[in-house]
């Protein structure tokens, strides 16, 4: 083995003692032994050979592992972590091999120099302890590429002489300390972690304890900044990030899933708070869609797969083996409201298997056997609820009235804790929620959004008969904004009506154009994403999904999320369903999109509509995709969306939860 290891200067400037950056954790070694450059270029060069184990979402930090088992970490900047991203351009993923003096990554100074941060750039080696006897750099001025520090290992057997700073730390027992010391979790909105700090949202900041928590062992400091409350613990903040969720309770960390989010002022003016309203309704919608778009995307498949079947007359509608298939399928979509239900409290604060209940009111038989009595009549009174004449609709697949419900019941919570005796609270608290929740979604919100639906759906009847190109146009260009709020229930008697009365049915072929067109909007994100492995899975499969004819992966999962890509599949859409009207395509059938291939086909032989199928679902799918991948979004657009967290143990990386 190697007594002795070269790093090299990963950019031109001045080489300065790891003592001597402006970050307190690596001037105190916290995170290993190693060296700093004031940089004067911006060419970032990977400072030796191996292979990279971490590149940070925020690509202020990566991490190489060398082959003799150095952990070397390159930070760009100091606390650049709150500037998502903007200064920097990283040229490799993790699982890379790179060589000593090949160039990385890209940073703008002058950015971060605005941003009011210091460029510092580290070296730390963080497994010092195990590996490394010293380090010594080269202090004064480098060009990028020349040798940095001259770093000695440790002989086998022999220990590392750097000073130990703390004892072992006993992780719950700290997290224990932290929460109580910041006000308990009754004062805590939510808490991420980067690399070096835990970082709270405290309603409060005046119940913390500022001098007690920095004294408690594993502690370094604290830190007041960007509303947070950070408390400085270094390479163990992982560790104690997940004990401190422990200590908090439900609602907060949990396996990818958003912790309820801070609460944060709407800004003064009618137009920013109309924006900030809206926007925080779409962060919502996106963060409690999330956790189920896996299974909405597999589930998507499998329905486009036997609808396909029986298009091609190869599975009957009416035997088992399909009516067992599509409840496999199905079952996601039918039960939506339950699963929306647990996430969106889960995001909202509220709790999440009352809220599930009231989700499962809504999708209960009963109810939904009425309301499916009814569908052809969108205002139709078909029940009373204690003499109140109401509409019950059909919230099977619904998203909206589940949000709707989850806001009400972490705004009814509170009210009944403070109310309601501790006695009694665990029974006569959540029967007071699921009656009152149930009956405003029932009395209420159903209906509002049952009459919004129905004014459309004869606005678009009108619109039919008045220009088939001008309806495509528009229906195809804002059809899938009436997804989000679930306004599109009332197309569906329309095309109910129009397909039992004429056998085939021009709206319906519209609406297939834009699942084409969101899908291929995904589809753009799918092959313009190249380091972000989680993002590319998500559209890889909502891809499949829309192209079956299940957008809600896509829209939930891609497009709503980044915004532009929503309304660049909208413009797809929208000139799919120009050229829909204009060739006066019809449908037979039901399923749509790609998959439904065999709904445009005339029973009595393919004729100018299937044509007229072909060319505007390419059209659909040519200007969805172009439109998305060179105006609709570029990578960098997730480090200012994604929600993640940082962690330092070089390869080890996973979603969590960062405020939008």
């Amino acid at each position: 083995m190697k007594n002795e290891e070269t790093l090299l200067s990963p950019a031109s400037g001045k080489v300065i003692n790891i003592t001597d950056v402006n970050d307190p954790m690596f001037s105190e070694k916290d995170m290993g032994d190693g060296f700093g450059v004031i940089p004067d270029d911006t060419e970032i060069q990977a400072p030796i050979s191996g292979k990279i184990m971490l590149v940070a979402p925020t690509k202020h930090a990566i991490g190489i592992a060398a082959d003799d088992g150095l952990e070397v970490l390159v930070h760009l900047g100091v606390d650049t972590v709150e500037l998502k991203g903007e200064p920097f351009e990283v040229f490799v993923s993790e699982g890379d091999a790179v060589n000593a003096g090949q160039k990385i990554a890209t940073m703008n100074i002058d950015k971060i120099k605005a941003a009011g941060k210091k460029t510092d750039i580290i070296v730390a080696i963080t497994n010092t302890a195990k590996m490394v006897k010293e380090v010594v750099p080269k202090v004064g001025d480098i060009k990028v590429g020349e040798e940095a520090a001259t770093v000695g290992l440790l002989a086998e057997g022999e220990t590392s002489a750097a000073p130990q700073k703390a004892g072992k730390v006993d992780f719950d027992a700290l997290a224990k300390d932290i929460v109580k010391n910041i006000g308990g979790a009754e004062n805590v909105d939510s808490v991420i972690h980067c690399i070096t700090r835990v970082r709270f949202y405290l309603k409060d900041e005046k119940k913390a304890n500022d001098d007690v928590i920095k004294n408690l062992n594993g502690v370094l400091d604290v830190a007041k900044a960007g509303g947070q409350y950070q408390v400085v613990i270094g390479p163990k903040v992982e560790e104690v990030f997940d004990a401190v969720v422990k200590v908090l309770g439900p609602g907060f960390g949990g396996e990818g899933d958003a912790p309820a989010a801070p609460k944060r002022k709407a800004p003064k003016g009618f137009l920013p708070k109309t924006k900030f309203y809206f926007s925080s309704l779409i962060g919502v919608i996106t963060a409690s869609m999330m956790p189920v778009i896996g299974l909405l995307a597999a589930a998507g498949i499998l329905k486009g797969l036997v609808s396909l079947c029986v298009s091609f007359k190869w599975l009957s509608a009416t035997s088992d083996t399909y009516m067992i298939i599509n409840a496999m399928g199905d079952s996601v979509f039918y039960f939506l409201p339950i699963l929306v239900g647990f996430t969106a409290a889960r995001r909202l604060g509220a709790n999440q298997i009352i809220v599930a209940v009231v989700g499962g009111v809504l999708a209960y038989p009963t109810l939904v056997q009425l309301a499916t009595k009814t569908a052809s009549s969108a205002m139709t009174i078909n029940a009373n609820f204690f003499g109140i004449p109401i509409h019950v609709a059909n919230y099977t697949y619904s998203i909206f009235p589940m949000i709707a419900a989850a806001w009400l019941a972490s705004e009814i919570e509170p009210w009944l804790k403070k109310h309601i005796s501790a006695s009694v609270r665990m029974i006569v608290s959540p029967l007071i929620e699921v009656f009152v929740v149930s009956a405003v979604i029932l009395i209420i919100v159903g209906p509002v959004i049952t009459f919004l639906s129905s004014m459309l759906a004869s606005g678009i009847v009108a619109l039919l008969k008045f220009s088939p190109a001008l309806s495509g146009l528009i229906i195809g260009g804002f059809y899938q904004c009436l997804v989000i709020f679930g306004l599109h229930w009332a197309v569906i008697p329309v095309v109910a009506n129009q397909i039992a009365t004429t056998g085939h049915s021009a709206l319906n072929a519209i609406v297939s154009a834009t699942m084409v067109a969101q899908g291929a909007a995904v589809m753009a994100v799918f092959f313009k994403t190249k380091k972000n492995v989680a993002i590319k899975q998500i559209a890889g499969a909502a891809t499949l999904s829309a192209f079956a004819g299940i957008t809600e992966p896509a829209m939930y999962g891609i497009n709503l999320k980044y915004g532009r890509v929503f309304w660049t599949a909208n413009i797809g859409g929208a000139f799919g369903g120009l050229l829909t009207g204009l060739f006066h395509v019809d449908m037979w059938g039901f399923a749509g999109s790609l998959i439904g291939l065999a709904s445009f086909i005339n029973p009595k032989g393919i004729d100018s509509s299937f044509t007229g199928y072909l060319i505007a679902t390419a059209a659909a799918l040519i200007v969805g995709f172009v439109a998305t991948y060179f105006f609709g979004f570029k990578e960098s657009d997730l480090d200012e969306k994604i929600h993640t967290v940082e962690k330092v143990r070089l390869g080890s990386r996973e979603p969590a939860v960062k405020d939008a």
